[in-house]
């Protein structure tokens, strides 16, 4: 299993870069195979505007409940390269604090291959030993890393295809190897690029310096106004629809375990920072946040080159909560963007993507059989979760194929994804087979009482 997985996380994937192009075709392909070895139909490389979704399904009984398995094999860039450990795209296992019994490090280990690979062994198992309870779909897609841009445009052409009563994704984490965790919230995300024009061309810093308008140096001063003294996010309006938890809601956050000290230390940081008035799980989960995921201008060579640039740029994103639009979102940013900007410079506000924020069901079968597969597994009951992270296709599926989604990850915080040094635990990929097993029984039982 992990030799068939270090093929796949071999092959460097990553959609943000058409450098790759030719690899993610192959990811596709090396999918496609893998499916037809385990036994699936209909199998397929369904073409898009973008990149590639393949499809597959096993149908054993029409009048049994239908499972679409979502999962991604596109990963993110493994810059900056010079701060991993291991070549990114040579996975290797190594045991750490937190996995003992190993880690496989590579770009992708987590996020999602590893997770999404899970899946298809399960299947090939079940398959294999005609314990199958259900009919499966799966459809995996090569745009997620950057929004998956094209997934709209295949769903709405293909509802009668997609047609199920559940869907699974494993692109979450959980609490701890000993904690299981369901994520029932996935904060919404809007992510917009910014660019701060100035003179018509480079300028000599000595003979222009102090006369005109430095791009990157307004640029700084903007991004500074985008937070207040309290660290919340200034954009006005932009907390309009944001809802306040109660305390019995926050008690409950509260009884999450966490261990302030352990998380510093991993992340080899003297204190936290964030929104005053909330802990450290409440702004990572039930609360906006804006950063600056990239920042750039002028002469970064060797050497020195005296210059005032003509541009600067930033990447921006923003996680949104509950009730947040994020078709809303960057309209307001713009306005408050522009309307800090100083005379002498232009200013540009690119939308480049987002997602709604969504919040799970808890009380139906396909919740209910996931929490008796990880307390199966695990050993004792799941914590229901909220997740920091974004997945904008989770509503997009609910309003195109009307069914809901269970998040059942297996990845930790500490996994590193979108970093250098990614990496996925042994004992979380095995485990997780283990579990998604057993959530085929329960949901099979589970269907029959109902």
């Amino acid at each position: 299993m992990l030799d068939e997985l270090f093929d796949l996380l071999k092959i460097p994937s990553v959609s943000a870069d058409p450098v790759y192009a030719e690899d993610i075709n192959k990811s596709a392909e090396f999918i496609k195979e893998k499916m037809r070895k385990i036994g699936l139909e209909n199998i397929s490389i369904e073409k898009t505007p973008g990149y590639p979704i393949v499809y597959a399904e096993k149908i054993i009984d029409s009048n049994l409940p239908t499972i679409l398995i979502y999962g991604h094999y596109d990963v993110q860039p493994p810059d900056p390269i010079e701060l991993w450990k291991s070549d990114p795209f040579n996975p290797v296992i190594r045991s750490t604090e937190i996995h003992p019994d190993g880690a496989i490090f590579a770009r992708g280990a987590s996020d999602d291959k590893g997770q999404m690979y899970m899946h298809l062994i399960v299947a090939e198992f079940l398959l294999k030993n005609r314990q199958l309870p259900v009919n499966i779909k799966f459809m995996i897609e090569g745009e997620e890393e950057i929004g998956s841009p094209s997934l709209k445009w295949y769903i709405e052409r293909n509802h009668d295809k997609l047609k199920n009563d559940l869907i699974i994704i494993s692109d979450t984490g959980m609490i701890a190897n000993d904690t299981p965790a369901i994520t029932t919230g996935l904060r919404g995300l809007s992510y917009v690029e910014v660019e701060i024009t100035g003179p018509n061309r480079d300028l000599h810093s000595g003979l222009y310096g102090g006369a005109v308008a430095n791009p990157i140096n307004i640029l700084t001063k903007m991004i500074a106004r985008l937070h207040d003294e309290k660290n919340q996010i200034s954009i006005p309006r932009f907390y309009n629809k944001v809802i306040e938890l109660d305390k019995n809601q926050r008690d409950e956050i509260a009884k999450i375990p966490f261990d302030l000290k352990k998380y510093k230390k991993a992340l080899e940081i003297d204190d936290v920072y964030g929104e005053d008035g909330y802990t450290t799980i409440e702004r990572e989960s039930i609360r906006p946040s804006l950063d600056v995921n990239g920042i750039w201008g002028g002469y970064i060579g060797d050497g020195a080159k005296t210059i005032i640039p003509s541009k600067a740029h930033a990447k921006i994103s923003m996680r949104l909560v509950p009730n947040q639009d994020p078709d809303e979102i960057p309209i307001l940013f713009e306005k408050y963007f522009m309307s800090i900007a100083p005379k002498g410079v232009r200013v540009k506000v690119t939308n480049l993507h987002g997602g709604y924020p969504y919040v799970t069901p808890t009380d139906n079968v396909g919740y209910r059989a996931t929490a008796l597969a990880m307390k199966e597994s695990f050993g004792k009951e799941p914590l229901s979760v909220y997740s920091g992270g974004s997945i904008p296709i989770v509503p997009l599926f609910e309003k195109e194929l009307k069914s809901k989604s269970i998040l059942m990850g297996f990845g930790l915080n500490s996994d590193a994804i979108h970093s250098p040094n990614e990496h996925y635990g042994v004992f979380n990929f095995f485990k997780g087979i283990e579990t998604i097993s057993y959530f085929y029984k329960y949901y099979h039982q589970l269907n029959q009482k109902s």
